[in-house]
């Protein structure tokens, strides 16, 4: 599991079919307390705050994100003004919403319909005409 600040369509490392699903602020630390996960928060005084909010150490890392579908996220989608440089805490009026994303089909029932499919010769080609 990958815990962010964003997601971007840049992200995607194959065509996926993705739900959004907004979670609570104790939903999302609850994830984290029982799942492994890695910090991709690029901004130490994101990752501050949101370490505060959810009372779980969250280190600032600046890394390339590719979501292949096989993994969960939790987006913290931060609202407000621009943090100050230092923040700890959340500013007066600022939110954040709590996001789960993950693949909307399965990995492994992806590739049961992908051989079901190449078995039975039919073939998925996007025509942007239709």
């Amino acid at each position: 599991m990958l815990i962010t600040n964003a997601f971007s369509i840049n992200m995607l490392s194959c065509d996926s079919e993705i739900r959004f699903s907004r979670i609570t602020k104790s939903c999302a630390a609850e994830l984290l307390h029982l799942e492994n996960w890695e910090s991709c928060v690029g901004h130490a005084d994101t990752a501050r705050v949101f370490s505060d909010v959810l009372g779980v150490d969250i280190p600032a890392n600046r890394a390339t994100v590719s979501f292949d579908g096989s993994q969960k996220m939790i987006v913290g989608q931060y609202k407000g003004p621009r943090l100050e440089e230092g923040a700890t805490k959340l500013p007066e009026g600022a939110t954040i919403e709590w996001w789960l994303v993950q693949d909307a089909v399965p990995l492994a029932l992806k590739k049961e319909i992908e051989e079901r499919d190449y078995q039975e010769g039919v073939y998925w080609e996007f025509d942007p005409r239709q």
